[in-house]
């Protein structure tokens, strides 16, 4: 009797999807979420414009551009020390070109000129207009060279709402001036709708590696994981480290960004026996060339950026978890002699090694789930 109406107690107070309870919080929920990211977008937009603007009046207005160059050098790498990769050079000389064709963007609500070191630097600045794209919209459009195009590209991507996916592919595909060279424009209209999807993903800016690293958080990849990927990757952390053959964990997830993507290296691991960076990523589907060539911009991108001097170059490992074929199935030694090959196959996982471990995994993840 107790358990009886216990069971009938809780049922009243599930709350149905279709709710207005229900409703109302996930409305209260996703606004709060849309305000967070406007308002954390808005103030990145004006710190880049800030930095910008600092840059082009008090760097590279002097005459020798070589002092320019240099003094902009120095300014990433300390800020990138104290703040993280968000600031390289490049990223630098981005805010400069935002700057340069925005410079109307912002300006004093005093109408005076801005004091960079005015505590409330950013309440004192106001818009022109509101703010309809996120910063990454505005980092994509200044790689189109033309003024005229730059302009359209603004307007058509808050206009019809694309996604940074879908500006990217258009500017790279040169949408803009083939639909000036066109002359039946649904055509090329028609083909660029059916080649790029709409976002719809409300959790979006969560995953926006720019805003992550803004808040000084490390953004979350796990939504880009599957379950299974997810699984294997967790176990193989402590199945290198457990092989007694040197193997140091660095990070997972690493993040690459380049000006038109961001990549994720499922880990990194430091050998001191071989005294080099490890970079590990799987593919739970076969391999085909274009992941070996992925690999190849990882190790050659992580030695630039990351390796100190000394060390050996980064050996990249890429693994197949697919279900007829779980294999390290390409790995670089960049330029490396025939002794240090010797030692990587000293002190590197054999193949059998890493097939047994993923196969073992795989079963792991086949039993849990239908349990």
């Amino acid at each position: 009797m107790y358990i009886n109406e216990l069971a009938k107690s809780e049922n009243d107070i599930q709350t149905p999807s279709n709710s207005s309870l229900y409703q109302d919080a996930c409305h209260i929920i996703d606004q709060a979420q849309q305000f967070a990211y406007h308002a954390v977008n808005e103030m990145l937009i004006k710190r880049n414009w800030l930095l910008g603007m600092r840059i082009q009046h008090e760097v590279l207005k002097e005459e020798r551009a070589e002092y320019g160059e240099q003094t902009i050098k120095k300014l990433a790498k300390v800020l990138t020390e104290k703040y993280g990769r968000g600031f390289k050079k490049s990223n630098l000389y981005s805010f400069v070109s935002f700057y340069q064709n925005h410079q109307d963007f912002f300006q004093p609500l005093t109408g005076k000129s801005l004091d960079m070191a005015d505590d409330n630097i950013f309440q004192s600045l106001t818009g022109k207009s509101p703010i309809r794209l996120s910063w990454t919209h505005y980092s994509i459009i200044l790689q189109e060279l033309t003024a005229e195009g730059r302009s359209w590209y603004e307007q058509e991507a808050a206009n019809e709402m694309w996604s940074t996916r879908t500006l990217q592919r258009n500017i790279s595909s040169q949408y803009y001036h083939r639909l000036l060279q066109s002359q039946d424009k649904a055509v090329v209209h028609n083909e660029m709708v059916k080649s790029t999807k709409p976002l719809q993903d409300k959790l979006e800016y969560l995953k926006n590696p720019v805003v992550a690293e803004f808040l000084g958080f490390k953004n979350n990849t796990d939504y880009t994981e599957s379950n299974l990927e997810q699984s294997i990757i967790d176990h193989l952390i402590p199945f290198l480290m457990e092989l007694g053959k040197g193997f140091a964990f660095v990070d997972r997830q690493k993040h690459i960004h380049t000006k038109k993507e961001d990549y994720y290296i499922d880990l990194v691991f430091y050998n001191y026996h071989l005294r080099c960076f490890v970079l590990i990523d799987l593919k739970t589907t076969k391999l085909c060339h274009q992941d070996v060539g992925q690999m190849d911009m990882y190790i050659k991108m992580y030695d630039e950026l990351v390796r100190p001097e000394g060390h050996n170059p980064t050996i990249g490992l890429l693994l197949c978890a697919d279900t007829d074929e779980d294999v390290a199935h390409y790995s670089v030694l960049n330029n490396n002699d025939q002794l240090f090959a010797a030692k990587y196959l000293t002190f590197m996982p054999t193949k059998e090694e890493l097939r047994r471990e993923i196969e073992q995994q795989k079963e792991f993840f086949r039993l849990q789930n239908e349990e």
